[in-house]
């Protein structure tokens, strides 16, 4: 492909931290390395504490083991989402109760929220679409009112605001994903961060065996003692040295991403058949995707994506509902229709190339074969009105 979905951006310095780690010949996993990422991480984010895992996936599970989840309670989640989302609810043996999103921000609407909360409901897991922070305000008062557990998932969304504070540090605690499409990233790796202490605690026990950690225990004759069951989830060392370099350039890799999207949007508003990217006051998007919408649905936006590929340009649907794929039919018996704006919307999204190195001539490209696509159509129809 011409212009792939994404881009890696890297430099000499994530390269010069792995080897540095490579050569030190000890400590590639659970080393002095994963406590500095997990400084920083808590710093950039405004936490007071941060756990690091091998994946997003292994941090939402943890997260919820650490909350205590258990099998009869229900966690509402949207549809729209990554299915790890939803998953990491049977992890637990916990139920997945699906709610709707609203338009603004493709999060998990508070209305409909409200509607879905019954007695077994213990924790919302509302994501930030794409890197747009949700409406995350007054789904936080939701579940203060209702004495409800609040985990953001923000495995899109690295780096955004509302106002001057970041996406992270609204809810109870909140998980990052470091995949490698990911604002930054360690190619696989994610995140909790929170400021309970007592969470904290329970999630280096979760990562590492239920042993009590310490970042020698290697080498030290010691015996350390296993509190509870634990899992192998912990994040390698040299992973953790990419990530302390790739979080050195966020604020750039975002400044970087803003500008591309920016020139985009300022382009594709020339085609009325399309919506851009459009986020509410005081909300700071990081375009971790660039998602448009099409107006007349599916079978238009699918023949766009043909006709794009024909062309060189990856594009992608994020997401197809959760709640309509064949598993979630089969075990919990979804049918369509009963998240109407969730699926309205899956029917209209298409997933543009964005990335940091993403140059002006390529932009330019993509709103060229967009252009034509729709004049085309446009021939199209008018021919088919004259027969």
């Amino acid at each position: 492909m011409k212009i792939p979905l994404f881009k890696i951006y890297w430099d000499k310095e994530d390269v010069q931290m792995v080897n540095r780690i490579i050569k030190r010949g000890t400590f590639w996993a659970g080393g002095p390395t994963v406590d500095e990422f997990e400084e920083k991480i808590a710093k950039y984010i405004g936490s007071k504490y941060c756990v690091v895992f091998n994946s997003g996936t292994s941090a939402l599970h943890a997260i919820l083991l650490a909350y205590n989840i258990k099998p009869g309670d229900e966690i509402i989640v949207p549809s729209f989402t990554f299915i790890a989302t939803v998953n990491a609810v049977l992890f637990v043996g916990a139920k997945p109760v699906f709610a709707d999103i609203e338009e603004k921000t493709l999060g998990l609407d508070p209305e409909s929220v409200k509607k879905k909360i019954t007695k077994k409901t213990k924790v919302i897991i509302p994501i930030h679409f794409g890197g747009c922070p949700c409406l995350i305000r007054e789904l936080k008062k939701i579940a203060d009112d209702h004495n409800l557990i609040l985990i953001e998932d923000a495995a899109e969304s690295f780096g955004a605001k509302i106002k001057n504070k970041k996406v992270g540090t609204f809810g109870d605690s909140a998980m990052l994903s470091f995949c490698q499409n990911k604002i930054i990233t360690t190619g696989e790796g994610g995140a909790i961060v929170t400021d309970s202490k007592k969470i904290y605690e329970a999630l280096k026990l979760i990562r590492s065996h239920g042993r009590q950690e310490d970042p020698t225990h290697i080498a030290s004759p010691d015996y350390l003692d296993h509190i509870t069951l634990g899992y192998n989830f912990r994040m390698p060392d040299m992973i953790a040295a990419l990530g302390i370099s790739q979080i050195r350039k966020a604020e750039k890799l975002i400044k970087m991403r803003r500008k591309n999207a920016d020139y985009l949007t300022k382009r594709l508003k020339e085609i009325n058949e399309i919506t851009t990217p459009n986020s509410p006051n005081g909300y700071s998007h990081v375009y971790q995707m660039y998602t448009i919408r099409t107006k007349k649905g599916a079978k238009l936006r699918d023949n766009l994506m043909k006709s794009l590929a024909q062309k060189g340009i990856t594009t992608k649907v994020y997401f197809h509902p959760v709640h309509l794929t064949r598993f979630y039919k089969r075990k919990f018996g979804h049918r369509k229709g009963e998240l109407p704006i969730t699926e309205k919307i899956s029917e209209q999204v298409l997933g543009l190339p964005i990335y940091p190195a993403l140059t002006k001539g390529k932009i330019d490209y993509i709103f060229k074969e967009i252009n034509n696509f729709f004049k085309k159509q446009k021939v199209l129809k008018q021919k088919l009105n004259k027969k």
